[in-house]
């Protein structure tokens, strides 16, 4: 699968979302460390050795903040959500999920329809259970449907978050998927493996297990409110600002 996104670390000059790090604000009076004291003949005190960080600059930050997996913004320490823009909110997510579930959904309904399967539907007046139902899911048309699924729910998702970090359902509601490290939209491979963790163990085997998964994962992270996807492909999902 070719890829036409540069490698990591390497965002395109002209991606609109990225985030610039920020400009250190010396502090008034023209020193960075304050007035000097009298008799020094004008010269800056030394950085104090047992000083945070001991003197050394702290390591780059995601959008100019702070680190984007140790920083906790605690004493001596950069606020980590520093120069991101305001992360989506769980309701926000939600219904962007909904809007392209049905998206998709809609079209996979009346391609099942041609094939004339009943991949999810338990017939209880041919004393059919659940096991049955898996078991038509992976042979004859049902493996079919399965198969497209996979095709159409982790195409659409990749497919859109490599060209603008946004599905249909995100740009509706004003967010977008962003790499944590620097905003920039991920590249094809980080799009995928986003996709594929989203999408495969739900159509597979744990079509209510692992949305269940995915939506505690979103709401017991801090500080960056990623869900497992997110952690895989190491993205954020922020609000679009203009």
């Amino acid at each position: 699968m070719s890829t036409d996104q540069p490698p990591p670390g390497q965002p395109p000059e002209d991606d609109p979302f990225l985030k610039k790090p920020q400009e250190p604000t010396p502090p008034s009076g023209g020193s960075p460390y304050g007035s000097p004291p009298p008799g020094d003949g004008g010269h800056p005190p030394p950085p104090p050795p047992g000083g945070p960080g001991g003197g050394y600059p702290p390591p780059p930050p995601p959008y100019g903040g702070g680190d984007p997996y140790g920083g906790s913004g605690g004493y001596g320490m950069p606020d980590p959500l520093a120069g991101m823009p305001p992360l989506a909110d769980f309701g926000r997510r939600l219904a962007a999920r909904v809007i392209d579930v049905i998206i998709v959904a809609v079209p996979l309904f009346l391609i099942q329809l041609a094939f004339g399967t009943n991949r999810y539907t338990v017939d209880t007046s041919r004393g059919e259970d659940v096991s049955e139902v898996v078991t038509k899911s992976y042979s004859g048309s049902g493996l079919v449907m399965t198969l497209i699924s996979i095709l159409l729910y982790v195409g659409y998702d990749w497919w859109f978050t490599r060209k603008n970090g946004q599905t249909l359902g995100k740009k509706a509601m004003g967010l977008r998927v962003a790499m944590l490290n620097d905003g920039s939209v991920p590249p094809s491979n980080a799009s995928l493996s986003r996709a594929a963790v989203l999408w495969l163990p739900t159509l597979i085997c744990c079509f209510c297990l692992w949305p269940i998964a995915l939506v505690i994962s979103i709401l017991v992270d801090k500080p960056y409110r990623q869900a497992l996807h997110d952690k895989v492909a190491k993205t954020v999902v922020v609000k679009v600002t203009t």
